[in-house]
C-alpha cells in the first residue's frame, strides 16, 4: 500500500480528484495517510475530514522565523512516515531537507506544460494569464518530481490542453484542470503505487 502525503494551501481540487480516484478504483493500492495545509482557512482541509483522512495544519504565522516553521512542516510529515508526498496547489517552497529526504518522493502538479510559463512567481491564475498574454494555442499540465529548483524536476506525464481565442484566464484555467490536472495527478500516482515509474540520470522512464 502506498502511503501518501498530500500538501495543500487552497481549495482542494486536486485532493479532490486523488480522493475519487482511491474511491472508484482509478487508483490502487493507494491511501492517503494525511493532508497538511499551510493554510487554516483552505477549504481542502474539509474536503480531506470529509474524507476521514486526517488534516492538519502548519501555518508560518505560528512559528517565530521560516527556519521553525520548515522544521515543523518537515516533523508533520516524517510523522505520518509516507511513501509519497504529493503538492497539490501547495503554495510554498518545499525545504531543501525535506527535498534530500524525499529524492524522487515529492510530486508536484503545474498548470502548465514545462518549461513554459513555470518556475518562480508562476502559479494560480498568474500561469493562465501568462499563457493568453503570450498567446499560445496549446497549453496544459505537468506532473513532475521536485528538486531544488522550481518546477525543474524530471517530468513524469504531461497532457496537452487547447486555448480558444475567447478564453478568460478564469475559463482556461477551469478547463486545465478539468482536461489535464484531474486525470494527470491521480493517473501518475497510480503508476508510482505500481512501481512503474523509475528516474534515472534526471529523465522519468514509464513501464509498461
Amino acid at each position: 500500500m502506498l502511503r501518501v502525503v498530500v500538501c495543500v494551501s487552497g481549495g482542494g481540487t486536486n485532493l479532490q480528484a486523488i480522493i475519487d480516484g482511491i474511491a472508484q478504483g482509478a487508483v490502487y493500492n493507494t491511501e492517503i495517510v494525511r493532508v497538511v495545509s499551510n493554510n487554516p482557512g483552505a477549504y481542502a482541509m474539509e474536503r480531506a475530514k470529509k474524507a476521514g483522512i486526517e488534516a492538519v495544519c502548519v501555518s508560518p504565522k505560528d512559528y517565530e522565523n521560516r527556519e521553525l516553521f520548515e522544521e515543523a512542516l518537515l516533523a508533520c510529515v516524517e510523522e505520518a512516515a509516507p511513501d509519497l508526498i504529493v503538492l497539490a496547489g501547495f503554495m510554498v517552497k518545499v525545504p531543501e531537507k525535506m527535498v534530500k529526504q524525499y529524492e524522487n518522493r515529492i510530486v508536484n502538479i503545474h498548470p502548465a506544460l514545462i518549461p513554459a510559463f513555470s518556475g518562480t512567481g508562476y502559479y494560480g491564475l498568474k500561469v493562465h494569464e501568462a499563457a493568453l498574454a503570450r498567446g499560445v494555442k496549446i497549453t496544459g499540465a505537468t506532473v513532475h518530481f521536485v528538486n531544488q529548483d522550481m518546477d525543474a524536476g524530471p517530468i513524469i506525464m504531461q497532457k496537452a490542453v487547447k486555448v480558444y481565442d475567447d478564453d478568460t484566464p478564469e475559463v482556461l484555467q477551469k478547463r486545465v484542470m478539468e482536461e489535464a490536472e484531474w486525470v494527470l495527478l491521480p493517473w501518475c500516482i497510480n503508476l508510482i503505487a505500481a512501481g512503474q515509474v523509475k528516474v534515472e540520470n534526471g529523465r522519468v522512464t514509464i513501464a509498461e
